[in-house]
């Protein structure tokens, strides 16, 4: 009789993914900032199969419930394609096919390709320039938080570099127009889904992906989002055309967005708020260029604000490389230019910085004043004072001190800090004596020392004594050395020596300041550095390759949902939270063997661009 009272147990109600409803191309964007974007009518791309879908993304955002797991069912594929696998109708099909235009089963509503400032383009105004081959599926509302989703490879748009030079539209997939033909690519695509979730989860700020999904041909359309995807171009467009109502269309609405979305505090009167926004866009740009620079990652920053986001979000990760080391002389090659260099993306995070406050005096006074006149501007002493800060932090955390350890040092030891800084510079930024060298896609002079390897190993030889020249130089030289970069002369001697003296004073007065016992802080030193200092890490070269073998991977085992369970697992083993170990591997037919191969190319390239 017991038994019968038992509750009979419930089956699990089957998602019914209702939440994708609300992604259908509606953005406020489109009524409240005037000129903002083209918008076009969209229909289904036949043939599609998702190859990747993010469910820690789409949990966060709330498009999934937490439980569900991680796996493609047929009902989620099913709205994932019809939410997604989209392609613009464009120009050329107007004038082109008007006969098929009038059968095609056209979404609801229009989709918007936007409009921002882009160097690749003749005018320098941004009128004609924009969203070349992606579309803004809309957004999504969630626990109080609005997220914009985006696709790249839904269809050639008017705003493509190509049709700005050309003066004609083009066929979406035109084989003719590599650029201008509107289709994505999916290596591009697995590429990018890999390398910015792996700097998610090192916190740096970057769209995600959120699906991939193939097409005939290796084409493919991946799916972006991300709480705020505004860039500076956006802003910029409407500041070079003098627009002034547009462009207070657009602040205010990035305003609120961030208040909104809990990023900033609520403010009052219109005055605070341009400079608050201001403030923050000096903060943001003086950060991220600081961590793009300690980090060795190139994403071309330039005076158009085009690759970047209002938040200092990494995008279009066509050209964004992680160097692993210091090559601070690569320039990328896009034809018609050659990109800024490392280094040279703090400047231009800091003409960005002074575009913006010419742009809030403009926005204030409706004066459009020259640039220049700006260049002694207060927010951009404040930029190489957050700038220096952020850099150093990052330096301080690579070498195992913790925050209360680097407080003390920024507070106490500014001449030490900067004394041991310089010469850590002089071998960071030593070159190769081969010379400038023609890359496939670029140039570059070699950097020749990995200073991670230096910050990582150092902690552990703290109990004993300084090393001798040629040990030392052993501990961080890399392949790209050359004999004759070795050779030791009397400076570089000296250099290898006060490196070594200031990095050990500067732990001393950490253990006489904070009373610790010296090995106690070297091996929380040696397993922090380890952290941050990863052997193992991931660059521009191998995660080419990476993807490449992930593709050739999913082809022979034709199971998605093991191949999304391998990138999730290689992901996370890229964090500074974890060590890459085989023993983790859910197991599977030759998972270990695959996953070990990978491990081997991200070893074999962990120097280069």
């Amino acid at each position: 009789m017991e038994a019968l009272k038992r509750p009979l147990k419930k089956a699990p109600l089957k998602e019914k993914y209702d939440s994708f409803n609300q992604i259908d191309g509606e953005h406020p964007l489109q009524e409240e900032v005037e000129d903002f974007c083209v918008l076009y009518d969209v229909r289904l791309r036949p043939h599609g199969k998702v190859v990747y879908f993010n469910f820690n993304l789409a949990k966060e955002m709330g498009l999934i419930s937490q439980d569900h797991p991680h796996k493609l069912n047929k009902r989620l594929e099913k709205k994932l394609l019809e939410s997604f696998g989209l392609v613009i109708i464009n120009e050329y099909d107007l004038a082109h096919r008007p006969d098929a235009v009038k059968k095609f089963q056209k979404k609801d509503k229009k989709f918007m390709a936007t409009r921002y400032l882009q160097l690749q383009h003749p005018s320098r105004k941004g009128e004609t320039s924009g969203d070349g081959r992606s579309i803004w599926n809309g957004h999504f509302e969630s626990d109080g938080v609005t997220w914009d989703i985006s696709s790249c490879g839904t269809g050639a748009t008017r705003l493509s570099p190509a049709t700005a030079l050309s003066n004609k539209f083009f066929k979406t997939g035109d084989p003719s127009i590599s650029y201008g033909c509107g289709q994505a690519d999916l290596l591009d695509g697995v590429g990018t889904a890999l390398m910015s979730e792996i700097f998610h989860s090192n916190g740096l700020k970057t769209e995600r992906t959120l699906c991939l999904i193939e097409y005939s041909k290796g084409s493919s359309i991946n799916v972006r989002a991300g709480k705020n995807l505004l860039r500076p171009g956006h802003f910029f467009r409407y500041l070079k055309q003098g627009r002034h109502d547009c462009l207070r269309q657009i602040v205010d609405y990035h305003i609120d967005r961030q208040i909104s979305n809990g990023e900033w505090q609520l403010l009052k009167g219109f005055q605070r708020r341009y400079d608050y926004f201001l403030k923050d866009m000096t903060r943001t740009f003086a950060t991220i260029s600081a961590v793009f620079e300690a980090e060795y990652v190139f994403c071309w920053l330039d005076w158009d604000g085009d690759n970047i986001l209002m938040d200092g979000g990494i995008i279009d990760y066509g050209s964004v490389r992680q160097f692993g080391l210091y090559h601070h002389e690569y320039r990328y090659d896009d034809i018609e230019r050659m990109s800024t260099t490392l280094t040279e993306q703090k400047h231009k995070a800091k003409y960005i910085v002074k575009t913006f406050a010419q742009l809030v005096h403009f926005l204030k006074t409706k004066e459009k004043k020259n640039l220049n006149e700006f260049s002694d501007h207060p927010c951009l002493g404040e930029f190489d004072k957050v700038f220096k800060r952020v850099k150093q932090d990052i330096i301080l955390k690579k070498m195992g001190f913790n925050e209360s350890h680097r407080s003390y040092i920024f507070q106490y030891q500014k001449k030490l800090l900067e004394d041991f800084l310089q010469t850590h510079f002089y071998f960071e930024s030593y070159k190769s004596d081969e010379g400038l060298i023609k890359m496939e896609d670029g140039v570059t002079h070699n950097a020749i020392f990995c200073m991670r390897d230096l910050l990582r190993c150092y902690p552990s030889l703290l109990e004993e004594s300084p090393l001798k020249f040629n040990d030392f130089l052993n501990l961080f030289t890399s392949h790209y050395a050359m004999d004759e970069d070795l050779k030791k002369t009397a400076y570089k001697a000296k250099q290898a020596k006060e490196w070594q003296v200031y990095y050990r004073e500067i732990v001393g007065k950490v253990v006489q300041k904070f009373n610790l016992c010296p090995k106690d802080l070297y091996r929380e030193m040696a397993e922090s550095a380890r952290k941050y200092n990863k052997y193992a890490r991931i660059t521009g070269d191998s995660v080419v390759r990476v993807a490449k073998e992930f593709i050739r991977y999913k082809s022979k085992i034709g199971d998605v949902n093991e191949t999304v369970s391998l990138m999730e697992q290689f992901i996370e083993n890229q964090s500074f939270e974890k060590t890459f170990s085989l023993r983790s591997v859910k197991k599977g037919p030759d998972h270990e063997k695959f996953l070990d191969k990978i491990y081997k190319i991200v070893i074999n390239h962990r120097e280069g661009l």
